[in-house]
């Protein structure tokens, strides 16, 4: 029997262009779900490359002020044990990315119920054998991913691994598959050093640094895109409760405040942030995650507050040691942190605020113990030879120099005896011979990049038109790069038997 295939298909079109390039090689069906704005829509009702046997437009079933039907939600959270407002609070449409739209208790809640029915209602008539997706970012994608894996389907969740051009396919977000098989690799022999030169050739956060700083838009790009927004239609507001309150004046005025202080903040950071650090001093070292970002809002849902972890972790500082914090130079794509959030920081004892330009492997060199909330920075102590605490389960917890922080009232204790762990080069040597083993060559930001300054100017505005004739040309000229991504799919699928 052929297996079915459930394709989520977003803005990015990584899936759309690896399910085309499936097709070719697996005998399989094909569904979808497809989340994009309005302009794009007729390019997917029309196209040719991928035969779908069916596919849905996920925000044409989830309409405005309906009623909320509490006692269907209550039936879904004991069914599938998946807290809903667990979700919802955390979703950054809902709660603090823009201030476009104010959702009620009601509007959250009525979102939910459709999302929760139209997921049901698509798994029970197709009944797939796999749902193929990447890391959700978004609590509906989430939503969808949790069902999949209460009802049993297998997830093929597309992610990046900690070395830069390198992905892997898992069940779980940052959780290589074959984990359980740690304890029983042998070792492969690499000294720390040969380990440590392999992850600095490799570091993903260099990549993502400089993705983020090829898409961090001019003032010139930013007034050309925000003309061309405002001369087509608007559509999405009334339609796709992302877009909620999105009006022409709301999103100028926006795009002007977030220039400004953008400009104010990074004006702050330079004069106010520490660039000559005292690397003699004993000091626990904590990378600020990017905010509003899925590290935090999904795998950490109840450790957002930057804040007030690092006033807890400078609660719990042994005397003779400081704490280091520093700001993260992706957290530019968010125009950077409040100016207030920064003097917060700044006014807490024993702890000293650092520029994000201030090179971290300096820092991971000379510290003594890395505190990272779900980020990877915890994994690369390991190669620094240095402990490190987390607040969430990882795939690389599995090492046994990071520790996981269940109650943050033993913080005091935990980096105490943290501060005497020595990491062992063999277990980190096994870990990254099983990222090696699961993983495959897939540069997805280079590719993420060439979509967005082909279609979505620079990423600026991504409700326009698709030209099949671009897109039939890109499918030509990436069918190598894709390669490894298809194959890799296709064995996880055969080999799943």
């Amino acid at each position: 029997m052929k297996p079915k295939l459930l394709f989520w298909l977003g803005a990015d079109f990584t899936h759309f262009f690896l399910s085309h390039y499936m097709q070719k090689k697996l005998d399989a069906d094909f569904f979808s779900i497809v989340d994009i704005t309005n302009k794009p829509k007729p390019f997917f009702d029309s196209q040719t490359f991928v035969n779908f046997k069916k596919s849905w437009f996920y925000h044409d079933n989830i309409k405005p002020n309906q009623n909320v039907d509490e006692d269907y939600l209550k039936k879904f959270e004991e069914k599938y044990d998946i807290p809903i407002w667990k979700l919802a609070i955390n979703e950054r449409i809902f709660y603090r990315f823009y201030d476009f739209h104010k959702f009620t208790t009601d509007e959250i809640l009525s979102i939910e119920e459709q999302s929760c029915k139209f997921f049901e209602k698509v798994l029970d008539e197709i009944k797939p054998d796999f749902l193929i997706t990447k890391e959700p970012a978004f609590h509906h994608l989430e939503l969808l991913h949790q069902l999949c894996l209460k009802r049993g389907i297998k997830i093929l969740l597309l992610g990046y691994t900690p070395f830069s051009g390198r992905c892997m396919i898992s069940q779980k977000p940052g959780i290589v598959d074959s984990i359980s098989e740690f304890d029983n690799i042998a070792t492969p022999g690499r000294n720390i050093e040969e380990l440590k030169n392999s992850l600095l050739e490799k570091k993903i956060s260099k990549q993502i640094t400089s993705y983020n700083s090829e898409h961090t838009k001019s003032n010139l790009i930013l007034f050309k895109t925000a003309m061309k927004y405002l001369l087509q239609n608007n559509e999405n507001s009334q339609t796709h409760y992302n877009y909620f309150g999105r009006s022409k004046s709301k999103v100028f005025s926006y795009m002007l405040d977030s220039m400004l202080k953008k400009r104010q903040r990074q004006s702050f950071i330079d004069s106010n942030l520490e660039k000559n650090i005292d690397l003699e001093r004993n000091f626990v070292y904590f990378p600020l995650a990017v905010d509003l970002e899925r590290n935090l809002l999904i795998d950490a849902p109840f450790h957002t507050n930057q804040t007030e972890i690092i006033r807890s972790i400078a609660k719990s500082m042994p005397i003779g040691y400081s704490l280091y914090v520093k700001e993260n130079p992706s957290q530019i794509s968010r125009e950077w942190r409040d100016i207030d959030d920064y003097k917060l920081l700044m006014d807490i004892p024993n702890t000293t605020l650092i520029h994000p330009s201030y090179p971290s492997e300096k820092l991971l060199e000379n510290c003594s113990l890395v505190i990272n909330i779900a980020g990877t920075s915890a994994f690369e102590s390991a190669f620094f030879e240095k402990p490190a605490l987390v607040f969430v389960d990882r795939g690389y917890t599995i090492l046994p120099s990071i520790n996981i922080v269940n109650d943050i009232s033993t913080l005091p204790k935990l980096i105490r005896d943290s501060l005497k762990i020595k990491p062992n080069v063999a277990d980190l040597d096994k870990y990254v011979h099983l990222i090696e083993k699961d993983s495959f060559n897939f540069n997805w930001m280079q590719f993420g990049s060439s979509f967005k300054n082909e279609f979505y100017h620079q990423g600026g505005l991504v409700d326009v038109d698709i030209d099949k004739s671009k897109i039939k040309k890109m499918i030509v000229n990436y069918e190598s790069i894709f390669e490894e991504l298809t194959t890799a799919h296709i064995e996880k699928i055969t080999n799943s038997n």
